[in-house]
């Protein structure tokens, strides 16, 4: 028996990545239902999307629309929530720029923040934060 954490783990992991007992745990899971079949297989669909390249936007609706027939209520939600900024999913799956390193600095500072909070003022924070 696995866990679910595990089971998620062996989907999102590149096949390459696997060990031999983990393949064959990965096989068998697949197998014990369609609806394992048909996530496991959509999943990796979906991984090949997240590498920026001209045209996953089109492929991004083929996607969509294989998992709106898949009746998986999990997935259909998470295609609801892609299609309410299509254009903004669109440009990440199709374009070179991300904000990443911007990203990374908000959450360091949200994070410097919450571990600071309620013992000094803005003078030690913005020590803090420029000097790491």
């Amino acid at each position: 028996m696995t866990t679910p954490r595990r089971a998620t783990r062996l989907l999102l992991t590149h096949p390459d990545h696997l060990r031999t007992k983990e393949t064959a745990l990965l096989v068998a899971l697949t197998a014990a239902c369609p609806e394992m079949t048909k996530l496991a297989q959509l999943v990796r669909d979906f991984v090949e999307l997240l590498t920026p390249t001209a045209g996953n936007d089109a492929r991004l609706t083929e996607w969509v629309n294989a998992v709106r027939a898949a009746d998986l209520p999990h997935l259909q939600s998470f295609c609801n929530g892609l299609e309410l900024d299509r254009a903004a999913v669109n440009a990440g799956l199709t374009l070179p720029h991300h904000n990443g390193r911007t990203e990374g600095v908000n959450t360091r500072t949200k994070k410097i923040m919450r571990q600071m909070h309620g013992r000094a003022g803005f003078d030690l924070l913005r020590h803090r934060i420029l000097l790491p």
